[in-house]
């Protein structure tokens, strides 16, 4: 289900995902006045002040009864900046908190005292399950070809898997390939209850990416993508013309986020994107984007409409 506080308020159901290094307020308050909710991850500031500073920000430019938005960290042992953040995120009492490479309960009771959600990342059933018994909100199932760290399982077969785990009071979101209405409305059908969108939210105006990795992510194709472990040690996708021969090779039990503070050009140089960069043709504001999605998102609903009008009676073909 979509959450009780989003009911009424989203345009589409849609979170602009946290990217590394691209997320920022311009982007989130962009997101949020389009109708969406809007999303960045707290290490986008280099400095626990900064996160503080850009959460005051959004806050008083979006004023008390905007969309609601989000934040997004680790919940790691080498996030050595998770009490600080997870205090904040407390303080300024977020509406929505996304967790990535775990998560515990004492993060979702913190939360769920001042009334705020969690969602929690997976790219694995395994993962779904624990940050189910810790009592989050919502599972974000990251699959096959999504921007950024992502998993590889294809997006019916997860969605199959998750629905009977979520019960009635949670919410099942989706993240690979949306970049537009009809993949959206796709992925609705198809059991979820909002998408996630990432690569397609980089190439807009607001965006914090740079300029040529905007022009890149337009001129690319799903055959630039590669996904690959060995740019930090954890699965993802990534524009492999970035990607200087060789990259160091990680293990995959070697997630230091520390060393995205300390080691930046990962991401800065390296850049990362999705599959489904080659429907992505501008860069348009964020508000242009959103109302382009909407109509898409109207068309495709239409469009599953008349597949049903035009069905045989279940007698008929009984």
């Amino acid at each position: 289900m979509i959450p009780s506080r989003f009911q009424g308020r989203l345009r589409l159901p849609m979170i602009a995902a946290p990217m590394f290094l691209v997320s920022n307020p311009d982007l989130v308050v962009a997101s949020c006045k389009a109708g969406i909710v809007g999303t960045l991850p707290s290490l986008n500031q280099r400095t626990a002040a900064g996160f503080d500073d850009w959460l005051k920000e959004i806050r008083e430019r979006l004023g008390d009864d905007a969309v609601p938005y989000g934040v997004q960290f680790p919940v790691h042992k080498t996030n050595t900046r998770l009490a600080e953040d997870l205090a904040t995120t407390i303080r300024h009492k977020v509406p929505l908190l996304i967790t990535s490479l775990g998560i515990t309960r004492e993060v979702t009771d913190a939360i769920h005292a001042y009334g705020g959600l969690v969602f929690h990342d997976a790219i694995s059933v395994r993962h779904a399950r624990k940050a189910l018994e810790a009592n989050v909100d919502g599972i974000i199932a990251v699959c096959g070809g999504a921007g950024g760290h992502a998993g590889t399982y294809n997006p019916f077969a997860f969605l199959g898997e998750l629905k009977p785990l979520m019960g009635p009071n949670r919410t099942l979101l989706v993240g690979g390939c949306i970049g537009d209405g009809y993949s959206m409305a796709g992925a609705i059908a198809a059991g979820a209850d909002m998408v996630y969108v990432g690569t397609r939210m980089l190439a807009t105006k607001e965006s914090g990416a740079m300029d040529a990795n905007k022009r890149l992510v337009v001129e690319s194709d799903i055959t630039d993508v590669v996904y690959s472990d060995q740019v930090d040690g954890v699965g993802g996708n990534w524009l492999k013309s970035t990607i200087p021969p060789p990259t160091a090779a990680l293990g995959k039990d070697d997630v230091d986020t520390s060393s995205m503070l300390s080691d930046l050009k990962r991401w800065r140089d390296i850049w990362s994107a999705g599959q489904g960069v080659g429907s992505i043709k501008d860069t348009p504001t964020t508000a242009e984007l959103i109302a382009r999605m909407e109509g898409e998102f109207v068309a495709a609903t239409h469009r599953l409409r008349g597949v049903e009008s035009a069905r045989a009676p279940a007698e008929a073909t009984a």
